[in-house]
């Protein structure tokens, strides 16, 4: 009796090429950044720096990716996205690099690593406009949801372990080399993204000069009020979490939890509920994706109040993997939004005015931190970070389009290959009631993905 051959394990059909390589690199270089931005901190810290100091640093990063956005955003329209993306991961490489070199050598001046941090910044702002919606591009409108969810469960996975592994190796053996493997993370990406099949993409319109295309990016935004009522609530949310968790974190892990492993592992629970929302996003499609997104961004405020009191390690743990669901189910909720109503020939360049609109704020939160420590306390900024987040997002629920919006089962994602009309783009209506269990369009990083 002949035994029938096994079935061979079969991927999904939507995991193709592309999809692969876009997966495979966000992996890598979420594994590289996550202890990075760990190792960056205590970098300043172990070279005589204090809390003003790592807000410095972590405003010199977001300066110029704030200045050069809106730029990006209208060169990735311009050029191929996948060579802007490489050439961002090359500089991303090049200014980590020299960050650990300094480093290791002991000789890292605060003004050095101010300035390579502010060429990282340069690289993130072309990088994350030409990502922004690559992945989803790459999978067809069927699959597109499950596809970005799991592709967010890879990278949040991916931020598991590297800031947990990140906590270690900055214990272990000093943060230079943790920020050399994030450069070395960066080479194996952009070579990985340089063999992107972009053969299929569609044509797009010549363009009537960079601030024509910038203004129509504009319009796109302007005309909704559901996107940029959440771009300006991201404006400050984002501000005050990078200052709680970028500045004030490794400080009172530094005071009351033991220091950097303590502190890693506390990232770590928040890439770990990251994961869990992802899988939970792979099931779930909820009809009105704004409105239960932005309910989802409420529990933000309970790192910064862990942090107020401070809780121990556990309870922090705890309270971060809860923050790490929620608000990957709202990371998934906007994109699929982005994605469903966005042209896809101005889709990087309203996902700069999201980026601009989210990090905007980030310099002076992160440099303002430290003097409002010693202004009012750590512990009364914190609790003021925590309530700006609760205050904010209740507004949001205010505009009826965040409530409203709905999954559109029944019609293709907007093009618009000819200049802007008259009408504003925002007359575009918004979507009617669907399926539960229908499927959209796609795009990143919710807040978008870091590269």
């Amino acid at each position: 009796m002949t035994t029938p051959p096994a079935t061979p394990h079969r991927r999904p059909a939507w995991t193709g090429r592309n999809y692969t390589l876009l997966t495979t690199a966000a992996v890598v270089t979420g594994l590289g950044n996550s202890g990075a931005l760990i190792a960056a901190a205590f970098a300043v810290l172990d070279a005589g720096g204090d809390g003003t100091d790592v807000g410095l640093v972590a405003a010199a990063r977001t300066a110029p990716l704030v200045l050069f956005l809106l730029i990006g955003g209208a060169v990735a329209d311009r050029l191929p996205r996948h060579r802007v993306m490489v050439a961002a991961n090359t500089l991303n490489c090049l200014s980590q690099g020299a960050f650990a070199a300094l480093v290791l050598t002991g000789d890292a001046a605060l003004w050095q690593m101010a300035v390579l941090a502010g060429v990282g910044g340069t690289g993130q702002a072309f990088f994350a406009p030409a990502a922004e919606g690559m992945v989803l591009s790459s999978v067809t409108g069927e699959q597109a949801s499950r596809a970005f969810a799991f592709f967010r469960m890879g990278v949040n996975g991916a931020n598991i372990g590297g800031a947990a592994l990140g906590g270690v190796l900055i214990t272990a053996v000093g943060p230079g080399w943790v920020l050399a493997i994030d450069a070395a993370a960066f080479a194996l990406a952009g070579a990985l993204r340089a063999f992107l099949d972009v053969s299929g993409a569609p044509a797009r319109a010549p363009g009537g000069g960079l601030l024509r295309e910038l203004a129509e990016g504009w319009r796109e935004v302007a005309g909704r009020p559901w996107l940029w009522s959440i771009v300006g609530q991201f404006a400050v949310v984002n501000a005050v979490v990078a200052a709680a968790q970028s500045v004030y974190g490794p400080q009172v892990a530094e005071d009351h939890l033991g220091g950097a492993r303590p502190w890693g592992v506390a990232l770590a629970a928040f890439g770990a509920g990251t994961l869990v929302g992802g899988l939970l996003m792979t099931r779930w499609r909820p009809r009105r994706m704004l409105l239960v997104g932005t309910v989802c961004v409420f529990p933000l405020a309970l790192p910064s109040a862990a942090l107020a009191v401070p809780l121990p390690m556990v309870g922090l743990a705890s309270i971060m993997f809860l923050s790490g669901v929620t608000v990957e189910v709202f990371g998934v909720c906007w994109m699929m939004t982005l994605h469903q109503e966005i042209p896809e020939d101005r889709f990087s360049r309203v996902s700069a005015y999201d980026w601009f609109g989210s990090v905007a704020m980030l310099p002076v939160a992160t440099a303002l931190a430290g003097p409002t420590e010693h202004l009012v306390g750590r512990s009364a900024a914190l609790w003021g970070c925590a309530a700006l987040v609760v205050l904010l997002t209740a507004a949001v629920l205010l505009v009826p389009d965040v409530r409203r919006l709905q999954r559109r089962t029944d019609a293709p994602r907007p093009a618009a290959t000819a200049p802007a009309p008259a009408m504003p783009p925002g007359a575009t209506p918004v979507a009617g009631p669907a399926e539960d269990q229908g499927t959209e369009g796609a795009g990143a990083d919710g807040r978008p993905a870091l590269n």
